[in-house]
């Protein structure tokens, strides 16, 4: 019997470094396969502190100026619009190149993507939506 135990633990230890090696290969490529460590962000937000310029056509038509402050991936300023005339607060994000955001007290929301100095997208009210696009002017 003694013979026997002796002859299991010669069989285990090549078994168990190879597991060992084997384990330690397949982690190495389920990390290249995942890519970069994730720091927190996907992608660095664009940058919208400003003022900019654009048009938006659908239910309502008009031309608007829009200020923005910027914090990390929120927004904050105010959207001077056309029609309805008015200026309003607005508030929002922008993750990567997706931007969100909201006049308070106009009651439309707008999604769309910024591209260097433009971004675009659709908006939506109670009384219907349409498309906008807006240029940065300082």
């Amino acid at each position: 019997m003694h013979a026997r135990r002796h002859g299991r633990r010669r069989l285990a230890i090549p078994v168990l470094a190879s597991a060992a090696v084997l384990a330690v290969c397949c982690s190495g490529a389920a990390v290249a396969a995942a890519g970069p460590a994730n720091t927190g962000s996907a992608r660095a937000s664009v940058r919208l502190p400003g003022k900019w310029a654009g048009t938006y056509s659908g239910a309502f038509s008009g031309t608007f100026r829009l200020h923005w402050r910027q914090s990390g991936h929120k927004l904050r300023g105010s959207i001077t619009l056309s029609y309805p005339n008015g200026t309003y607060s607005l508030t929002g994000s922008v993750r990567g190149k997706a931007i969100t955001f909201g006049a308070v007290g106009a009651g439309a929301t707008y999604t769309g993507s910024v591209s260097g100095n433009t971004m675009s997208g659709h908006y939506k009210t109670p009384k219907g939506g349409g498309s906008w696009s807006a240029h940065k002017t300082s």
